[in-house]
């Protein structure tokens, strides 16, 4: 065995990718770029190149990369205590649960770390609150979900994904889920059975390809979700905390989601964070030895969301979002390009629908990254762009420039 000190100092972004390809699973499809610094909404590789971030770590680092805030108090909790599990008080927790209470306008809030985890924590109380509120019949809840979902990779979720891949080679997959078409309202109407518990929804489907649903599309399913008393459970972990100009993309319908399901931006990418909000009626049935995490509700995490949420708030991300989102949109949707069939989106989550000719996304990513653009495709024909909240205007113009020169050149 080579002692760490005897090891040769490895410099280079191929040797950094070597290494990963060498001793990582083969689970993802990294642009050729290798980062080692951020600040706000620049990133740097290890040759001391500066990139535009136009993915946010998936929208994790809305109030941009290592926010001086947040790093203040990460460091600071850091020194003084980080992990106590649930068997303990700690006196981060609840001053955690009261600020993102009163900042989402929920009775209860139950914290976990991974989106997904929250996702499955949304799952258990929906089906225990059909048994013991909706009084369903035993082992037989059932959750409405949509065509073209992402919540997640754990067993339970990807069993309820209508991308084949997803499924492939993991099963038994877990049943008591039905698909409908996204976006129908009178679809989830239909599918409403006597074991409907909850519909499990996303306000704007973001892996699915930035795919904003019909006006009027989430207060009608509300209405509906009301009308047979089944919780509507919006998985806002992508498209919350600011990240399409509200505090909740529901907002933008006036919509109150009997289950809120946020992550990623919940910490500002320092910290995995996640967490449920809900109220008495739903969380409440939730009693000691139920459901919980060793991390979970970690002083740590709970310090870090509660200054990230305050960021949030007090340096205007949302409606710099709002503002500059709209502008952004507005100005791609200008650009003349051969390749382009549509531009949609709600403040700073925005995709690039290329036409089938165009030859898939990655190769568009490709060419923004010489551009010191960094983009992902998604759903393979669109192109992503969701930089940090806190982009200017002049940034915004920078980066148009070389968008147009990308989206206009011949392929």
């Amino acid at each position: 065995m080579i002692l760490a000190r005897e090891r040769p100092q490895i410099k280079s972004s191929a040797e950094f990718i070597a290494l990963e390809d060498r001793y990582g699973a083969h689970n993802y499809h990294p642009l050729g770029v290798v980062l080692s610094r951020g600040e706000g909404v620049w990133v740097y590789d290890v040759k001391g190149n500066r990139y535009l971030d136009c993915l946010s770590a998936y929208s994790a680092v809305n109030q941009g990369h290592c926010h001086p805030r947040i790093l203040a108090t990460m460091m600071e909790q850091a020194q003084r205590l980080t992990l106590t599990s649930r068997a303990f008080y700690n006196d981060q927790l609840g001053l955690f649960y009261r600020d993102l209470c009163e900042f989402g306008g929920y009775e209860l809030a139950l914290p976990m770390n991974s989106g997904a985890e929250a996702v499955e924590t949304a799952i258990k109380a929906a089906r225990k609150w059909g048994y013991e509120v909706k009084h369903v019949a035993p082992d037989q809840a059932e959750i409405i979900v949509c065509a073209g979902n992402f919540h997640g990779r754990t067993t339970t979720i990807i069993s309820f994904s209508s991308e084949a891949q997803y499924k492939a080679g993991f099963g038994p997959l877990t049943p008591g889920f039905r698909i409908i078409p996204y976006g129908d309202a009178r679809a989830l109407r239909e599918a409403i059975g006597p074991n409907t518990v909850a519909f499990l929804v996303e306000p704007i489907q973001g892996e699915g390809g930035v795919v904003v649903p019909p006006q009027g599309y989430l207060s009608a399913v509300a209405d509906i979700c009301r009308q047979h008393n089944v919780l509507l459970m919006a998985d806002e972990i992508q498209t919350g905390l600011g990240r399409t100009g509200k505090r909740f993309a529901c907002d933008h319908e006036g919509v109150r989601p009997d289950v809120m399901i946020l992550g990623k931006a919940l910490s500002g990418g320092f910290y995995p964070v996640s967490a449920v909000l809900s109220d008495r009626e739903v969380l409440g049935v939730f009693q000691p030895g139920d459901h919980g995490s060793t991390f979970g509700g970690n002083p740590l995490g709970a310090a870090v969301a509660r200054t990230a949420l305050a960021v949030l708030q007090d340096e205007g991300l949302i409606d710099n979002a709002a503002k500059l989102g709209d502008y952004f949109r507005q100005r791609l949707q200008e650009i003349e390009s051969p390749f382009v069939q549509e531009v949609r989106g709600r403040g700073m989550l925005i995709g690039v629908q290329l036409k089938p000719e165009a030859g898939g996304a990655r190769a568009f990513c490709d060419q923004l990254q010489t551009q010191n653009i960094l983009a992902k495709d998604t759903h393979g024909t669109v192109i992503r762009f969701a930089p940090p909240l806190v982009i200017t205007r002049p940034t915004i113009d920078w980066a148009l420039e070389r968008i147009t020169a990308v989206l206009t050149a011949a392929n």
